[in-house]
């Protein structure tokens, strides 16, 4: 057998793809259990805790993971974070978005300490195949650059606290019909039954926002003041870019600003809790239309359309159109409920982009604009402009022209 010595240097390194495929069968020859004393669970803990210090948060990892390593490494990626969260008491301590992120992944549960010997178990991984994913995902958790830090890492949490149980807010009610009603749009087979389901969808999204601003600026006494947050998203390939325009044109028409890191897929949203939820949800919507319009379209374009530039100019021109009918239509609802509330909104609105503004330069004091200057398949983009004309954006009017 190798020794533990030696093994032990060997993980200090930071494999990439090709010498974990190198690795891995000499190491599966010598250790077939994979996980030697614990010592590969501890090195990937180890890992993940230094990945933490550098500003990445759990839904990060597990993105990278499955964006940039072997398929397999992200049931992995996923245990590693419970037994870390199980370890650092992360229920009792982490900050809220980091106990929902472990959430989401399922990452809340007891797990097992000896996390990569019980994978490889549950998984039923061959010897070689275990090294290769889990030299692949040491690779890249050594590998993440450096991020802004947005969610204290575990170094920074307090002590164990109770958290409040007590039932969700109005606002988050709201946010479930929201949901239910996206939801709804993009399952159903008639567009006339999606854009009126849509078109609620952004109606309560809008009167949420205005309610909320409202609310910030005192015009309800003892109202709380609305404080400006964070949120990432992981936007998945093909087509990252494209994608991400379309992201920042839902961003730009909600008052809220987008930063996004070039080679991950991670865009940071900075706005109104409120706002940042609406562009979460619209975004989720309509990368599912986009996604059936782009089929449409290259049924209709035939075998032209089956190239990327085709695809890539499709999305573009989609997410242009996009955001000039969202602006139109979010300055519309904005207007009609300032008329009904007999209230200006406008200088409450500027008020909170003027905090947004300040909060992007203090997290990101290093970012700067970038506009894609590539040329671009006219067929293509003019079929996505045209397919955005029938997106469901929440507008009960006409298209835009």
């Amino acid at each position: 057998m190798i020794d533990e010595t030696l093994l032990a240097d060997l993980l200090r390194h930071r494999p990439d793809a090709a010498a974990a495929a190198q690795l891995a069968p000499g190491l599966a020859q010598r250790h077939p259990d994979v996980d030697v004393g614990g010592l590969v669970t501890r090195t990937l803990l180890e890992a993940l805790d230094e990945v933490w210090e550098r500003g990445w948060q759990p839904a990060d990892v597990a993105h990278t993971a499955r964006r940039e390593a072997l398929a397999g490494s992200v049931p992995l990626a996923v245990a590693l974070i419970a037994e870390h969260a199980r370890r650092t008491d992360a229920a009792r301590r982490a900050p809220e978005s980091w106990v929902d992120q472990l959430r989401e992944l399922d990452a809340l549960g007891p797990g097992d300490a000896a996390v990569v010997a019980a994978w490889q178990r549950s998984a039923r991984r061959s010897p070689t195949e275990a090294w290769r994913i889990a030299l692949e995902l040491l690779g890249v958790l050594r590998g993440a650059s450096r991020i802004e830090v947005l969610v204290p890492p575990p170094s920074r949490w307090g002590a164990a606290r109770v958290r409040d149980a007590v039932a969700a807010p109005s606002d988050d009610r709201a946010l479930r019909r929201i949901r239910g009603l996206l939801a709804k749009a993009e399952s159903t087979e008639f567009p006339d039954e999606a854009e009126a389901l849509t078109a609620k969808a952004q109606e309560l999204m809008t009167r949420h926002a205005v309610d909320v601003a409202l609310l910030g600026a005192g015009s309800v006494p003892g109202a709380p003041g609305v404080a400006v947050g964070t949120r990432r998203v992981h936007v998945a390939d093909p087509y990252v870019r494209a994608k991400m325009q379309l992201l920042g044109a839902v961003a730009e028409a909600n008052d809220v600003r987008l930063v996004w890191y070039q080679g991950l897929g991670i865009a940071n949203l900075v706005g109104v809790r409120a706002d940042l939820d609406a562009v979460e949800l619209l975004f989720t919507s309509l990368l599912l239309q986009v996604s059936q319009a782009l089929t449409a379209a290259e049924r209709e374009a035939g075998r032209r359309s089956a190239s990327r530039t085709f695809r890539r100019a499709f999305l573009l021109g989609y997410a242009q159109r996009v955001g000039e009918r969202l602006r139109r239509a979010r300055e519309s609802a904005t207007a009609r409920a300032a008329a009904e509330r007999e209230v200006d909104l406008l200088p409450v609105l500027r008020s909170r982009q003027e905090a947004v503004e300040t909060a992007v330069a203090e997290l990101f004091p290093r970012v700067r604009a970038s506009r894609s200057r590539a040329s671009v398949d006219a067929g293509g983009w003019y079929a996505g402009r045209a397919a955005a004309e029938r997106a469901d954006v929440g507008s009960r009017q006409a298209p835009l022209r």
